[in-house]
C-alpha cells in the first residue's frame, strides 16, 4: 500500500489528529523560516554611526564641550 494511501486512510480515520498535526507543521515551519527572513531585512538598513566625540565621551565618560 502507497504512502499516500495510507496518509489518506489516517485523515479519514483520525481528522483531527491529522488537523492538529498540520497545525503544528504549520507553528514550526513559520517561525523557523519567517523570523530569519524578516531579521536579514531589519539588518539591511543602515544605521547611522555615532559621532566619535560621543563614542570617546561614552568610553572615558567626559563630555567634550
Amino acid at each position: 500500500m502507497a504512502v499516500m494511501q495510507k496518509l489518506k486512510i489516517f485523515v479519514v480515520q483520525e481528522p483531527v489528529v491529522a488537523a492538529s498535526c498540520l497545525i503544528a507543521g504549520f507553528g514550526l515551519f513559520l517561525p523557523a523560516v519567517v523570523r530569519p527572513i524578516l531579521d536579514s531585512l531589519e539588518s539591511s538598513k543602515q544605521v547611522p554611526q555615532p559621532a566619535l566625540r560621543d563614542v570617546v565621551a561614552g568610553v572615558t565618560g567626559k563630555k567634550q564641550g
